[in-house]
């Protein structure tokens, strides 16, 4: 988990808060991974999910696939580039970026 979120996804890790929760910085926001006796069920793209709006999703894109990361790209949406993957706990993860040269009909 760490290497995916600080290596991979280049999120800055913070200083343990106590317990064996991780703690990353993702722009102004901080995201919490605590380890649960329940892992992820694995769900499909579009069910519940973190969001992260990226700049250069072209270049995350390429680090995630270097590393063997499986991509979801089938969930078009208008006005933005975007794809799913999953972290190494199987937490769905969607990454977006606007796509200005897009035409988005009324």
């Amino acid at each position: 988990m760490r290497r995916f979120y600080g290596e991979l996804l280049g999120m800055h890790e913070t200083p343990p808060h106590g317990g064996r929760a991780l703690h990353f910085l993702a722009g102004a926001q901080r995201i919490d991974l605590v380890p649960t006796a329940h892992p992820s069920d694995g769900g499909v793209a579009g069910a519940a999910h973190l969001a992260f709006e990226v700049s250069d999703l072209p270049q995350l894109r390429w680090r995630l696939l270097s590393d063997n990361c499986q991509l979801i790209e089938n969930q078009a949406l208008p006005g933005y580039l975007r794809f799913y993957v999953k972290d190494p706990a199987g937490n769905q993860l969607e990454f977006l970026e606007p796509d200005y040269e897009q035409e988005i009909s009324p």
